[in-house]
């Protein structure tokens, strides 16, 4: 969206309502022909695996006990998650993303759908070419329905009718979209147990950015997050949740998107205006030290010798 919508990030296409759902087509089918070309030629020989990596947040409904708030929920998800999962686990685009650009083209006075259409040889082309599914995940919201006025141009963003909210009492310690809410991924984690058959599951990437600089490297709110999450998915585990592995986001500061070297999701801080780059380690180093050592949290009670 962001890149082919509306030109933020790179390559920085404008092409419109149609543009966002023309190059996820385009992702999902070349994941697909990759799939079948490792498939049939290497995996034999090498007995690797080949999957997709997707990030998506998770939607809650503003009230649990309203249905419209909770179709809302799930158009969100849908429309994150499931505009990708969805064609590779179960062979089609989710309904509801098919029903709602459907209407909104039609409404437009367009003749076809802006979401591009798989055909049956694609379909089952594309069904089932994962052998893992990689997760990133970040953050939460809460989500309710918004009907936006059909003056205004459908595009992706607008395609689901629903509104984001955040509860004000959620720590944001980085940027302004992302709040540390740990429960959000343990229902994201037993959604995609629940629509995708139970996938092998790599956590690929999961943290939080700092926008100030923290000269003391005390990032003592990213090991509060680590924690809350880390602790999250040992419980989706206890669900049954069949989850591999997981990687924090991530090791070193870096180039992020169009943020620049201003938004920092490393472990180590890096001095970019020193030629050397020369790193250093921040507090949740040493945190995450321990629980990679201990491959869980560690005993408060032990004391290190």
């Amino acid at each position: 969206e962001k890149g082919y919508e509306t030109g933020e990030h790179a390559p920085g296409l404008k092409l419109g309502a149609c543009g966002a759902y023309k190059a996820a087509h385009h992702i999902i089918k070349t994941h697909a022909k990759v799939w079948h070309s490792y498939n049939s030629t290497w995996r034999r020989e090498q007995r690797g695996m080949v999957g997709i990596s997707l990030t998506s947040g998770w939607g809650e409904p503003v009230d649990p006990h309203s249905q419209t708030d909770r179709d809302a929920a799930e158009r969100y998800i849908q429309f994150h998650l499931g505009w990708f999962a969805n064609p590779i686990y179960r062979g089609d685009y989710p309904e509801v993303m098919k029903n709602y650009v459907g209407k909104k083209s039609a409404q437009q006075g367009l003749g076809t759908s802006r979401l591009p259409t798989f055909s049956v040889q694609e379909k089952t082309y594309i069904k089932g070419t994962s052998d893992f599914l990689g997760i990133g995940h970040f953050t939460t919201r809460y989500v309710l329905q918004k009907s936006f006025p059909f003056l205004q141009v459908s595009s992706y963003h607008t395609d689901p009718d629903l509104a984001e909210l955040v509860d004000p009492n959620w720590p944001a310690p980085g940027p302004k979209w992302l709040y540390s809410v740990p429960w959000g991924f343990r229902r994201l984690l037993n959604f995609i147990k629940t629509q995708y058959g139970n996938p092998l599951i790599y956590v690929t990437e999961n943290g939080v950015s700092e926008t100030m600089q923290c000269s003391q490297l005390c990032d003592e709110w990213r090991i509060q997050y680590l924690k809350g999450y880390i602790n999250e998915i040992l419980k989706a585990l206890n669900d049954g949740v069949n989850v591999k592995g997981y990687t924090a986001w991530s090791l070193l500061d870096k180039f992020e998107w169009n943020k620049g070297f201003s938004e920092r999701f490393g472990l180590y801080h890096i001095d970019f205006k020193n030629k050397n780059k020369p790193r250093y380690p921040k507090a949740s180093v040493d945190y995450y030290k321990k629980i990679i050592s201990a491959n869980g949290f560690p005993n408060p009670r032990e004391v290190m010798s």
